[in-house]
């Protein structure tokens, strides 16, 4: 990695040789998999894991948790749980057999094996905006529905930026594409635009059973080949308190019936969905996603699957979500340090409640990206692009964000910390002594490109000649740095048997009527 993220080259669209090939639009690290070497931050005594694990524990065993799918609850029962109607009571024995047949850590595989990702292992990767209804960019100054040309433009941005890891769900919804088969032309330009790890939602097997199927087919596999190892993941929300719906069950079962990535992230809000208290919150969460982890071992033992967190708070005033508030970095650092007594990798997210992409914007998500550097988190949903507590995907805000992200990358180098004898620069300081500078030692030429971060979009000149360059803000550079990526834009090369067999799939199913749009 370090070699990787020292020599600062450009990256575009392209795959295979565009992993080390340039284009013009801004000069950006290139793609690595990152390491977090910094010891987390664990705000729980032995004692606190001990007391949050056991009331984990007691819910499941004296609470229980809803499952709202029959064939959920049939599986649960013949395995021993204690079922009554849609409640499932489970010992805490039984939960700790099950889940530690997850395994730790585990890769997935796209469609260019080059952009292999791990989760788990001390790697923490980094993901787009997911689900937004809306979008914002600085064009328009304003919250419009969001569109498939939009969409597109969100996924061209992802596939660019290489500290983009995973591309999630759609990074805004486009409202104009009927829900029946929004996730066929979606797909088709997720696996066309980008050829990075893809995401299905589990929103019933019609959906989830077509995005596995065009994954296969964008990776060229056999159906055994695609079962495997994981080539691409569903992320899935209780519905809390202690709630899970019908189609996340149904999509989280068929994805661990096939061995996929499977994330479980409770979204549990403090004062509305679980108890006012972060403790308390994390608690039920855990509680939340533990059940539906031992769902995927019953269906499949060893199914992949990670543990996430969504635990914030509410303004008490207005019942509004809050995000990267001091308690939502706490609950996440809690997490992490369970999610490591327990074995398994863990999500969190980088989010924020500001509608545009300002000030508030930026340092509530640099908090939430602290929070999961912080808790040893393995994957980053909502990285990049988000704005009102999800509701609005903003182009010039994944921008920003993304300058963010990459100085958090370039942190995480070790060489940074190097204390070898080139390191410590013993030589340079002898040389120069206390009369003299290092500009022009020779150990200062043999590393000066490479020695520090350099921005692509931080504007370092003094105020005096930023304003005589016209003044312009940061999200007036990120708009700029937007329109000449898209511009610029390459997609990844496909061969094109592979996107006619994708044609034709999409064709077939819009023609069988896509999936139903009630459950």
């Amino acid at each position: 990695m370090t070699e990787a993220i020292t020599r600062k080259r450009r990256s575009g669209g392209r795959s295979g040789n565009a992993l080390r090939r340039g284009t013009a639009a801004i000069d950006q690290l290139p793609w690595c998999v990152p390491r977090n070497i910094d010891r987390p931050t664990e705000p729980l005594t032995e004692a606190g894991v001990a007391r949050l694990h056991d009331t984990a524990m007691t819910i499941l065993e004296e609470i229980g948790i809803a499952f709202l799918n029959p064939e959920a609850v049939r599986l649960l029962r013949a395995a021993g749980c204690r079922v009554t109607g849609d409640n499932v009571r489970m010992d805490r024995a039984f939960v700790m057999e099950h889940i530690r047949k997850a395994p730790p850590s585990f890769p997935i595989t796209p469609r260019n094996p080059d952009r292999r990702i791990v989760i788990g292992d001390g790697h923490i990767v980094f993901g787009n905006v997911s689900s937004p209804p809306n979008s914002w960019d600085m064009e328009t100054r304003r919250k419009r529905p969001g569109t498939r040309e939009m969409c597109r433009n969100f996924l061209k941005l992802s596939q660019y930026f290489n500290c983009i890891h995973f591309v999630g769900g759609y990074p805004v919804e486009p409202v104009d594409v009927h829900p029946s088969v929004r996730h066929l032309d979606v797909l088709y330009d997720k696996l066309t635009l980008c050829d990075k790890v893809a995401h299905a939602y589990s929103l019933g097997k019609e959906r989830v059973e077509d995005v596995m199927e065009m994954v296969r087919i964008a990776g060229g596999l056999s159906h055994a080949e695609f079962e495997a190892t994981p080539r691409m993941y569903t992320n899935i929300n209780s519905t809390s308190p202690l709630r899970h719906d019908y189609p996340m069950l149904d999509g989280w079962m068929r994805c661990a019936a096939r061995g996929q990535g499977c994330i479980v992230t409770p979204f549990t809000l403090a004062g509305a969905m679980a108890p006012v208290t972060m403790a308390g919150a994390v608690a039920q969460s855990l509680a939340e996603g533990l059940s539906a982890i031992v769902l995927a071992q019953i269906v499949r033992p060893g199914a992949p699957c990670a543990i996430g967190t969504f635990t914030s708070n509410v303004d008490m005033k207005s019942g509004a979500p809050a995000f990267g508030t001091p308690e939502y970095m706490r609950a996440t650092q809690m997490t992490g340090q369970m999610a490591r007594f327990y074995g398994l990798p863990m999500r969190s997210s980088g989010v924020c409640a500001a509608n545009v992409p300002d000030g508030q914007a930026m340092w509530e998500t640099e908090h939430s990206l602290w929070a999961a550097i912080q808790s040893g988190s393995n994957m980053v949903y909502h990285a990049a692009g988000w704005l009102e507590g999800g509701l609005i995907a903003s182009p010039e805000k994944l921008v920003m964000d993304c300058e963010v992200i990459q100085q958090m990358i370039r942190y995480m180098d070790p060489m940074i910390c190097d204390v070898s004898d080139d390191g410590l620069g013993l030589e340079a300081i002898r040389e120069v002594g206390s009369n003299g500078h290092f500009f022009g030692t020779q150990h200062t030429q043999d590393r000066y490109t490479t020695a520090f971060y350099q921005p692509f979009l931080s504007d370092w000149k003094n105020y005096e000649a930023w304003d005589a360059a016209g003044g312009v803000w940061t999200p007036e550079r990120a708009h700029a740095t937007y329109k000449a990526i898209l511009e610029d834009f390459q997609p990844p090369a496909m061969d094109p048997a592979i996107r006619e067999e994708l044609e034709a799939f999409v064709t077939r199913r819009k023609q069988e009527g896509g999936a139903p749009t009630d459950f």
